[in-house]
């Protein structure tokens, strides 16, 4: 029996209307299909520390294969406060405040669940990852944006200001910020911290990116800030800082009473996290601060070597201070090509991927010439994407020729 795409079945949820598929994942389909460079989707092409594989390989050889604690196994949350206390100077109890999740996106979503009631307010700083949206709409809020302007992505305090009302519930912060590198300011967040506590408000500081700097001043927590421990979900995770995306293996970081909520609904969105891979983080969460100098050198040379070409080929930016993006502006190019119709273009004539901007923002309009880079990826990757698109500016040019 056939299926029929026009069936008359019940009408869809109104809550996944208000979305499109990941724009991010789709242009990965269209890079493979076309054999391109990928500098869109953010996952390495290079591997994890040997170490940490032969720990997820013994893991699973010594018969940790069945369903760990929900909310996480106990060594790994155990190496997630050691750390927390460490490097991020939160002081928190691994039996009733930590979550580990399936990767960082589920401890926004099973936060976001945690917390919202529909008809709450979020205020949300766009450009923004592209989930943090839908996961408003998911979980019933309204999102309220902020915009950070280009080309350095600061904010306007009266701008956040006048976003917070008495609905407000929460806001969400990425710092340092995907997709435009961003890494905001003690100040910043100070500001933040003020109107979250004048207006009595969560903050949910997304920092999976907490290693990833390219600026000399150190990561700041705002759950750290004076007046935010009870009031802040810290969420990151182990994907980025141990290039193993496809582990999602994410923390959230809570007062005893809000992890209390973010548990009941982490176990009943996914019960729990891959076990033998919980064990093989614990041990990842042991490597030597050595380890963590030479990721950040290593990123902060991938973006030296990247931005140049980019620069080169037409493309303007301010510099990223964190993470691993650079969100550009095509249009010098004057091609009148929207950045779905750009991206498209320049996989098909040069070979090389990205994001087009307009998944950052809503309305999308508003991202309609930015196109987001990433570099982690191999020298010899980014090389090679770097002289391709040396040539793209002559063959998107070449479109318009007379024949």
């Amino acid at each position: 029996m056939s299926v029929n795409s026009a069936a008359t079945h019940p009408p869809l949820s109104q809550r996944v209307r208000y979305f499109t598929e990941s724009v991010i994942r789709e242009m990965t389909r269209v890079a493979n299909r076309h054999g391109a460079i990928n500098l869109g989707q953010g996952m390495p092409d290079f591997d994890a520390p040997e170490v940490v594989k032969e720990a997820a390989c013994q893991a699973i050889r010594d018969g940790i294969n069945q369903y760990a604690i929900t909310w996480g196994a106990p060594p790994l949350r155990q190496a997630i406060a050691a750390k927390a206390k460490l490097f991020n100077g939160i002081d928190c109890d691994p039996e009733t405040q930590i979550t580990v999740c399936c990767g960082a996106t589920e401890c926004m979503m099973a936060t976001m669940m945690a917390i919202i009631d529909p008809g709450d307010e979020v205020v949300i700083f766009q450009p923004f990852y592209e989930n943090y949206g839908p996961d408003a709409l998911l979980s019933g809020a309204t999102p309220v944006w902020v915009k950070m302007h280009d080309p350095d992505w600061r904010f306007d305090p009266e701008e956040l200001r006048k976003a917070f009302s008495p609905r407000t519930k929460a806001i969400i912060l990425n710092t340092p910020n995907n997709p435009t590198g961003r890494v905001f300011t003690r100040d910043e967040l100070q500001l933040i911290a003020d109107l979250c506590q004048e207006f009595n408000a969560f903050a949910l500081s997304d920092e999976i990116y907490e290693y990833i700097r390219h600026v000399d001043t150190p990561h700041i927590s705002i759950a750290t800030l004076p007046g935010m421990s009870d009031r802040t979900v810290t969420i990151s995770g182990l994907s980025k800082t141990f290039s193993i995306t496809g582990w999602r293996l994410g923390y959230c970081i809570a007062p005893a009473d809000v992890s209390v909520a973010i548990r009941k609904a982490h176990d009943f969105l996914t019960v729990g996290a891959p076990h033998p891979l919980q064990v093989a983080g614990a041990a990842a969460m042991q490597l030597p601060a050595s380890y963590y100098d030479k990721l950040r050198s290593d990123y902060s040379r991938r973006r030296d070597i990247l931005l140049p070409y980019l620069r080169q080929a037409g493309f303007e930016f301010t510099d990223p201070e964190g993470a691993y993006y650079v969100m550009t502006d095509i249009a010098s190019f004057g091609t009148g090509l929207d950045d779905v119709a750009f991206v498209r273009k320049m996989i098909e004539l040069v070979g090389v991927s990205a994001v087009p901007g307009s998944s950052f923002y809503s309305p999308r309009e508003l991202g309609r010439t930015k196109v987001r880079f990433m570099f982690a990826k191999k020298d010899e990757t980014l090389h090679e994407a770097g002289r391709r698109l040396l040539g793209l500016k002559e063959k998107l040019s070449g479109l318009s020729s007379p024949s």
